[in-house]
């Protein structure tokens, strides 16, 4: 017995409706595709880079999408209408499409591509709204006192 019934979650929690999604998805078994090989790095507490091996495309043949929450990679190869047999073939230049989601507040800041490695950078920027604020026991005022502290 390895299915739970997310039923009540969903009559009980208003706006949670993603969270809900990526459980029943994760339930169901959709495992992400294995091609083309990526790595997922963290590169400073906000920072992030995937890291794709796109042997055989070039430029061209790449086309990145960021959606909200999502993170679109598709590759399209090119057909030369040149007849090959092959007597060994390790090199899978074949059609792909990659999903990535994206967590609140991480944005795309930029892409390379370089030797067959294509590289997506991400950073992480929490509106100062959204950030945490520290609030003085004490009275009203330190407040705004605290936060001019902090700006210089």
């Amino acid at each position: 017995m390895r299915t739970f019934d997310l039923a009540p979650l969903y009559r009980s929690a208003i706006g949670f409706d993603r969270l809900a999604q990526l459980l029943n998805d994760a339930q169901r078994g959709d495992a992400q595709p294995s091609y083309p090989p990526y790595n997922i790095e963290l590169v400073s507490e906000d920072q992030y880079r995937i890291v794709m091996a796109l042997a055989g495309f070039n430029r061209s043949e790449i086309d990145i999408t960021s959606e909200r929450d999502t993170l679109h990679i598709v590759g399209r190869k090119q057909r030369d209408g040149v007849e090959r047999t092959y007597l060994h073939r390790g090199i899978a230049a074949r059609d792909f499409e990659q999903r990535f989601q994206l967590a609140n507040h991480v944005k795309v800041t930029g892409a390379a591509f370089d030797n067959g490695m294509l590289t997506i950078e991400l950073v992480r920027e929490v509106p100062e709204a959204l950030k945490p604020r520290k609030i003085s026991i004490d009275g009203t005022d330190n407040v705004t006192a605290l936060e001019q502290r902090q700006a210089a």
